[in-house]
């Protein structure tokens, strides 16, 4: 018999993990208190994972959650640098010829501090970091004359989070300012001006799960979810939120045309294959979806060599959510990346047996092979 710890108690998806494996699985696993260290699974909390202490027992393999070191793709700032820095390191001209499926982004540090724990009268003023400012500038020079109009620009925060921190403007300096305003690191990205819409004019981009197995073979759900915006598209109004923006908390909160097109504000695949087909006449998996595996493989493989857990004592697996979004030709654009992803209810019990057989069942065999039926984990 196996045996398992659980030390995220937040997860909703491990939460399901644990519970099927607890019922299902009954026969072939246990858990055991969150202190043990002779354990085969971990289920651990994202950024208290004690990666030190793991692998240290004789004759006991030990999988883990998560892979040390994964958040370089799954905080905005941190990607934008690793891939910047793949590209230079392949004597590519520039990142945005290797990376074509990425806005344009420029990594910006606070200049100034204006919120600061002053705990005595000696104030020490913070030394500026140096950032991408000046290449962001000059950027847009080249773009306005290229355009022959401003284009939009989106901060978001490294620390945001469910919209958070987030503006958009086609004014760069005031977006600027905003970041300096701040105590957090930012990106500024090329705003998507031109997206591909839903009936009602509506913005949405698209959730995709991947997992990464203890092998880094990667797999992506056969389903995923688009969440959509409650309100028309308004490309001159940036402040009008629901319509920019598709955060789930942000368009229940802010829009009173909350699940009015769909329940909940989420359309899955099936719903939104039908639409392609009477819109455009294309399926998600003859345009969309090879897009999507290209940019999924291509990030894994920049990351490989700095995550990977080859001649570690422990291996680890991990799930991902990727955040698309289409533009109004089928181009496909990476949003971000979580490195910890929630999962539409309508999908997690599916979610939650798909990882314990391609994550968890190939380092420790089920007393009773394939009981539980297909993954809907594919391999790409």
């Amino acid at each position: 018999m196996y045996g398992f710890v659980q030390r995220d108690k937040k997860s909703s998806v491990y939460h399901a993990v644990t519970e099927y494996l607890l019922s299902e699985r009954r026969r072939d696993w246990r858990k055991l208190p969150s202190n043990v260290a002779g354990f085969h699974l971990m289920f651990g909390e994202r950024n208290k994972l004690p990666f030190g202490r793991l692998g240290h027992d004789p004759g006991i393999v030990q999988l883990v959650n998560y892979y040390r070191g994964s958040d370089i793709i799954c905080r905005k700032t941190a990607m934008s640098k690793v891939f910047k820095g793949y590209a230079v390191s392949m004597k590519h001209s520039t990142w945005e010829e290797s990376f074509k499926w990425l806005p344009l982004t420029f990594f910006i540090c606070p200049q100034t501090v204006s919120r600061m724990n002053v705990q005595s009268s000696n104030v020490m003023h913070p030394t500026p970091k140096p950032d991408e400012r000046a290449e962001l500038l000059k950027m847009v020079e080249e773009l306005t004359q290229i355009e022959g109009k401003p284009v939009a620009w989106i901060a978001k925060s490294s620390a945001g989070a469910k919209g958070d921190g987030i503006k958009i403007s086609t004014d760069v300096n005031d977006l600027v300012t905003y970041v300096d305003n701040n105590p957090y690191a930012f990106v500024i990205q090329r705003y998507i001006e031109r997206p591909f819409l839903l009936q009602g004019n509506r913005k949405f981009d698209i959730r995709c799960w991947v997992l990464l197995d203890y092998k880094y073979d990667i797999y992506l759900l056969k389903e995923g979810v688009l969440r959509t915006a409650s309100d028309e598209y308004k490309p001159d109004n940036y402040s009008a939120v629901t319509s920019h923006l598709t955060n789930h908390a942000l368009q229940k909160e802010l829009s009173k045309h909350f699940g009015l097109y769909e329940e909940g504000n989420e359309m899955f695949y099936e719903e939104f294959n039908r639409y392609l087909q009477d819109t455009v006449g294309v399926t998600m998996e003859t345009t969309i979806l090879p897009q999507v595996r290209d940019i999924i493989k291509k990030c894994f493989h920049v990351v490989k060599e700095r995550i990977k857990t080859n001649g570690i004592g422990y291996i680890s697996f991990q799930l991902f959510g990727f955040d698309f979004m289409l533009d109004e030709d089928l181009k496909v654009w990476l949003l971000e990346i979580n490195g910890a992803p929630a999962c539409a209810q309508k999908l997690l019990p599916d979610l939650a047996r798909s990882i314990v057989v391609s994550a968890i069942d190939p380092v420790f065999p089920p007393s009773v092979p394939n009981s539980d039926g297909n993954t809907l984990f594919q391999k790409i």
